[in-house]
């Protein structure tokens, strides 16, 4: 055949390998392939996988190509811009796009294909079939038909699509596809009355046959009241469930009824998701303030595609917000609002589902299989003509991925936020950044909304690439709260300390709790205490598996890594002297809970931090009680800062400023003062003035006082010129290379070599390697190299020499095990 005369497309595969691959397509299957669906090709002798179509081309490559098994959609699932926004990431972020494909589709969407195989009745056994096709046959023949699934076993093959595939070219059998979804529609049971029964007649003769079965006839007349029959405004079907309770009988007497053709029992497909909340809620009207700041937003993005919104804690920014996405939604356009964390958004995704009612859903990985592969077609199918649902989306970093055709905004909200970054795994993305590309890929515009910007994004509004509207006032003209500080170190001295609270905070919580206020209460560590330790000797228990101290948990009796989750039972005494004389050290939020019960007796104290979320609606439940009242005093970890507006909170606690403070990273200044600024900004929303108290050891310290005065902005451009006198983001662009094995030696010379390599090509922009703050962890021994460089620089050569370098050093002896992660712009 000529080389036109053959179909081939390029399938994107989620393997750890920086390419697409290659496969022809068989004529039985030409007239499907599109750009978008799923594939199932063969990869290596044995494993299938899904994939997605990236390119459809009549280009033969130089090796044999195997052939697609099957295709998997009737139309794309995934659009050109998504697929272009795919090769973006992967690109800039350094990985294949196979991981960015594995983190952008639901796991649901990787379904499983059962091909049916029937024999051909015409076949002249024109070709000669192997033993092992001849085993299949004589199979076949006793079977009828057969999965491909139900020939693995038969013929011990983990794989018996190529047996099949020749069988099929030699004309021996039939095969019919049928995709088995992993996500099967959600239902539940209805009764409807059956198309025969139409005329009066019909219900005469049924009412004289059941008169001898008078339940069964009670029961029949019920479901004609439920279903309005004899009324102008009949329903199709009532549910069962509600059909039983209301009859009082059982299950039986419907199956009969069922049995006499009488109803009919039927699965009515539903939404997985339920709507939060059904009823539409009035706009809000914005103040003069908003109303210039929602003037000022329109007015920059004539020019500008991004604009910042740098408005105080509770200046109203939602409201705002709302008013950019009603716009939108007139328009026809679709609209994301990103969030940082969509557990700790409650009461934001409550808003938008009152105001928007069904066009507003919700997307996030908590989400189980079935729901996110739901919320997904739903986007893929919006349509403004038709007024389908789910025009806007608000939801975490994943919630980017998902199949938009026309989105005109994106909004993301608190985008100082360290949460927008992924970590682990691969795509090591940052979602605030990725979404400026894809809001670029659409031509959308986008609002970035904080109270304490991000370095980065104040240097870009300041050095005119984005837009900038600041919004100083409080909503109303709220005051923002009163802030004091507490020397912890002079109340030690004074002998005035109660349990971890200085006089000043001890008093403020005493004057809440009688003024039927509430309390907010910040320590940045769960768990009881930091660590044990051994009196006598020093000695610490550590994790088997990392360089960390295990943390004790007192609710669970036990020590805990907060690394890898290694847990032990708490020791009765040091397993280095013998000395029962150990103690706990340092003090978390399971603590803290502990001890105000008791300096408190009778309030409600509620904690807020992983563990106390970790069972399914923690959260909520947490949330739920402190807004009800019952919970006085709430204790939590940076859970605490993000999404919360409660208007009864009159105080605020920082327990350690210095926690935040004493951290050896070059940005732990500026999250200090986001996280402090933020907390405090939960204090007096509503009613009144709030009042913080920040307890420290250093009350003079600089970034403090910047706290005190309100003062953001300042702040900022205190530090800003420090950031470029030492060359760090945003005036400088920064890659971090991890490198990690079991054998530390091993790890250690793999990143002499990469450093090596590297530094022949970027001299002294590499920077290691050298082990992190906690060198060993999961087992694994870590090395990072840091490459800083010029922003004038392009960072695709830079990335370019890094693959390159990795690929060296991995080539070399001994290094086929030690693995490399690269990590762009890192936080």
């Amino acid at each position: 055949m000529n080389n036109h005369q053959h179909t081939y497309v390029d399938v994107i595969l989620p393997v750890p390998l920086n390419q697409v691959f290659t496969y022809h397509v068989p004529e039985r299957l030409t007239e499907k392939t599109t750009v978008g669906i799923r594939a199932i090709v063969q990869f290596g002798n044995r494993k299938l996988y899904t994939g997605i179509v990236k390119q459809i081309h009549h280009n033969r490559p130089e090796y044999e190509t195997k052939p697609v098994e099957t295709f998997l959609d009737e139309a794309a699932i995934i659009n050109p811009s998504a697929l272009k926004f795919w090769e973006w990431m992967a690109d800039y972020y350094v990985c294949t796009q196979g991981d960015v494909m594995k983190a952008a589709l639901p796991p649901g969407l990787t379904l499983e294909s059962h091909t049916t195989v029937t024999l051909n009745p015409e076949w002249l056994e024109e070709e000669k079939l192997t033993d092992t096709e001849e085993a299949i046959y004589q199979f076949l023949y006793n079977q009828k038909s057969a999965s491909i699934q139900q020939i693995n076993s038969y013929t011990k093959k983990t794989n018996a699509y190529p047996v099949v595939r020749s069988m099929l070219e030699k004309g021996a059998i039939f095969v019919e596809e049928k995709i088995a979804q992993k996500v099967k529609p959600k239902t539940i049971t209805h009764v409807r009355l059956p198309a025969a029964l139409k005329t009066e007649n019909d219900f005469e003769t049924l009412f004289k046959k059941l008169k001898k079965a008078p339940i069964q006839l009670e029961v029949f007349m019920l479901l004609l009241n439920e279903l309005n029959h004899f009324s102008t405004r009949k329903k199709e079907s009532v549910s069962k469930k509600s059909l039983l309770i209301k009859s009082k009988t059982s299950e039986q007497t419907l199956k009969s009824l069922e049995k006499k053709g009488y109803i009919e029992i039927f699965g009515l497909e539903i939404d997985r998701i339920t709507p939060l909340n059904t009823t539409q809620a009035d706009m809000v009207m914005l103040s003069g303030h908003q109303e210039k700041a929602l003037n000022l937003i329109h007015q920059q993005h004539r020019e500008k595609n991004v604009v910042l919104l740098h408005g105080v804690t509770a200046s109203g920014k939602t409201e705002i917000y709302i008013k950019l996405i009603e716009e939108q939604l007139r328009a026809g356009k679709q609209v994301l609002y990103l969030l940082p964390e969509i557990a700790l958004s409650a009461q934001i995704i409550e808003r938008m589902k009152a105001v928007f009612g069904e066009k507003a859903g919700i997307y996030h990985s908590k989400f189980n299989n079935a729901e996110r592969v739901e919320i997904w077609n739903k986007v893929l199918a919006f349509n403004h003509e038709n007024n389908t649902t789910y025009q806007l989306i608000v939801g975490a970093r994943s919630a980017l991925f998902l199949p938009y055709k026309n989105i005109g905004l994106i909004i993301i909200d608190e985008e100082h936020e360290n949460s927008f970054k992924q970590y682990d795994p691969s795509p090591r993305y940052n979602a605030r950044d990725s979404a400026v590309m894809l809001a670029s890929l659409h031509g959308a515009k986008v609002v970035m909304g904080s109270a304490t910007p991000s370095f980065e994004s104040y240097l870009n509004a300041h050095s005119g690439k984005y837009g900038y509207v600041p919004l100083t006032k409080r909503y109303y003209n709220i005051e923002l709260p009163k802030i004091e500080v507490a020397d912890i170190g002079d109340a030690y001295k004074r002998k005035q300390m109660k349990s971890h609270l200085t006089p000043r905070l001890f008093s403020e919580i005493e004057k809440a709790l009688e003024n039927d206020e509430q309390v907010i209460l910040f320590q940045n560590r769960r768990g009881f205490s930091s660590s044990l330790q051994c009196n006598d000797c020093g000695w610490v228990p550590h994790c088997k598996h990392c360089d960390v101290s295990l943390t004790y948990h007192k609710f669970r009796n036990n020590l805990q890594c907060h690394y890898c989750g290694y847990t032990i039972q708490l020791p009765p005494k040091c397993e280095t002297c013998g000395s029962s004389n150990v103690q706990t050290k340092g003090f978390g939020t399971e603590k803290i809970e502990d001890e105000l019960k008791i300096l408190f007796p009778g309030t409600g104290i509620g904690r807020l931090d992983l563990d106390a979320t970790r069972v399914k609606m923690g959260y909520e439940k947490v949330i739920d009680k402190f807004s009800s009242g019952k919970t006085r005093i709430l204790v939590g970890t940076q859970m605490v800062t993000k999404g919360l507006d409660f208007e009864n909170v009159s105080v605020v606690g920082i327990l350690n400023a210095d926690n935040l403070l004493n951290f050896p990273d070059f940005r732990s200044y500026e999250r200090a003062c986001q996280l402090m600024a933020q907390v405090s900004g939960r204090a007096g929303r509503k009613k009144k003035q709030g009042t913080v108290v920040i307890q420290t050891w250093q009350p003079e310290h600089p970034v403090i006082s910047y706290v005190l005065n309100n003062d953001y902005e300042s702040f900022i451009k205190k530090y800003l010129p420090e950031r470029k006198t030492f060359f760090y983001p945003p005036f400088s662009r920064l890659i971090n290379l991890n490198i990690k094995h079991k054998n530390n030696e091993r790890a250690r010379r793999a990143s002499d070599q990469l450093a090596s390599e590297l530094r022949k090509k970027l001299k002294n922009r590499v920077l290691g390697p050298e082990p992190p703050l906690i060198g060993r962890m999961k087992q694994y021994y870590h090395y990072v190299i840091r490459i800083k460089f010029e922003k004038s620089i392009p960072p695709a050569d830079v990335k370019k020499m890094v693959v390159q370098s990795i690929e060296t050093v991995k080539n070399s002896p001994n290094n086929s095990n030690v693995m490399f992660q690269a990590d762009v712009d890192p936080m």
